[in-house]
C-alpha cells in the first residue's frame, strides 16, 4: 500500500473508535418514589423540604462528577438524591439528576446555595433541631442528616460526634428503605 493511503486510512479508522459509542462507566437504576416516606407532619415547610432536596440533588451531582462516576460515589450521590427525592418528590433538581444518571450521563457541575463544609453545617444543625422535636418521624429524618453531614465533612467534630452517638444508641439509620418503591 502506498505510503501516502496509510495516513488517511488510519485517520479514518481511528475516527471510527472515538465516534463509537460509550458505555456507561455506572449503571443507575431509577429511584422510584411517588410520594415521600415522610409525612407532612415533619417539622419542615414545603418550601424547606424542596430547598434542601436541591441542594442535596446539586451535592449528589457534584461529587458524582468530582469522581468520575466512580462506584462509591455513585452509590453515595444514590442514597443522597434518594433522601433529596424523599423530602421532595416533583424536585426539579433531583428529578434532572436522576434523569441524567439514568441514561449514564454524567451531570455537569451544578451551582448549589453552600460548599460542603456549609452544607454539612446546617444539615447538622437542622438535624438536631428535628431531634429535639421527640417524635419518631423527626427523630428519623435527624438521623438520616446527621449522618449526612458527617459523611459530607469528617472534619467537623461536632457532626462525627453526633452521628457516632446516634449509630452507638439506634444503629446507622436505614438507607436502603429511603430508595425503595413507594407504595402507592
Amino acid at each position: 500500500m502506498p505510503k501516502f493511503l496509510q495516513i488517511p486510512i488510519l485517520a479514518v479508522f481511528s475516527l471510527g473508535f472515538l465516534h463509537a459509542e460509550e458505555k456507561p462507566k455506572f449503571t443507575w437504576e431509577p429511584l422510584e418514589i411517588r410520594s415521600s416516606v415522610f409525612s407532612q407532619e415533619i417539622v419542615m415547610l414545603d418550601s424547606e423540604r424542596d430547598e434542601y432536596a436541591t441542594n442535596l440533588a446539586a451535592y449528589a451531582a457534584n461529587e458524582i462528577l468530582k469522581s468520575g462516576a466512580s462506584l462509591a460515589s455513585v452509590s453515595r450521590g444514590r442514597k443522597v438524591l434518594a433522601l433529596a427525592m424523599q423530602l421532595s418528590p416533583r424536585n426539579k433538581q433531583a428529578l434532572v439528576t436522576q434523569f441524567q444518571l439514568s441514561k449514564g450521563i454524567i451531570p455537569e457541575k451544578t451551582e448549589s446555595d453552600y460548599s460542603p463544609e456549609v452544607f454539612a453545617r446546617l444539615l447538622l444543625t437542622r438535624g438536631q433541631l428535628l431531634q429535639q422535636q421527640k417524635q419518631e418521624e423527626n427523630t428519623v429524618l435527624a438521623h438520616y442528616l446527621i449522618q449526612l453531614a458527617a459523611e459530607i465533612d469528617p472534619r467537623n467534630d461536632d457532626a462525627v460526634y453526633a452521628s457516632e452517638l446516634i449509630r452507638l444508641d439506634s444503629g446507622s439509620p436505614d438507607w436502603e428503605k429511603l430508595a425503595a418503591p413507594a407504595k402507592e
